[in-house]
């Protein structure tokens, strides 16, 4: 097996949550900034932290530093594997996407990391803007859909 950078002594996968936030058949995408994906298109998320945080209080903590929006029910949707081995800095991530829903249909969201994203707007599910950010482009592109019922495991590995 060839060297890809990766060593099981330095590396492991990070642990992470992207949260679809739903307003009727719209979603919530914001512009990337960062070095990672910029300008791509890409769900409010990020890692998950130490000391007993869970998937759902990740997701709302996530949704509501970077849009200043709160959340109320939180669901698991799926689970995507993503290993980028090329490049000049190798990944893996284990990626919980999770559903969740507004406490109040009148909020809207604010851009709470002008430095990481050009800011926040509702899509409609069928007209997504492209580019998505890589993650999501591969979830998309291996069928999974956000308003139907079954969503597999997905595996990415580049």
């Amino acid at each position: 097996m060839a060297d890809c950078g990766i060593h099981a002594s330095d590396r492991r996968p990070q642990v992470a949550v992207a949260v679809f936030v739903v307003k009727g058949s719209s979603v919530l995408l914001g512009r990337r900034l960062s070095i990672i994906g910029c300008g791509t298109f890409a769900l409010p998320g990020g890692r998950l932290e130490f000391a007993g945080e869970t998937l759902e209080d990740c997701a709302r903590r996530e949704v509501k530093e970077e849009t200043g929006l709160e959340v109320g029910l939180v669901e698991l949707q799926t689970v995507v594997n993503t290993v980028a081995r090329n490049g000049p800095d190798p990944s893996h991530f284990v990626t919980f996407i999770m559903r969740a829903v507004p406490t109040n249909s009148g909020q809207e969201p604010v851009n709470l990391e002008p430095d990481k994203c050009e800011g926040w707007s509702w899509y409609e599910w069928a007209w997504l803007p492209r580019p998505l950010f890589g993650p999501l482009d591969d979830l998309l592109r291996g069928g999974f859909n956000l308003f139907t019922p079954f969503r597999p495991i997905h595996n990415f590995i580049t």
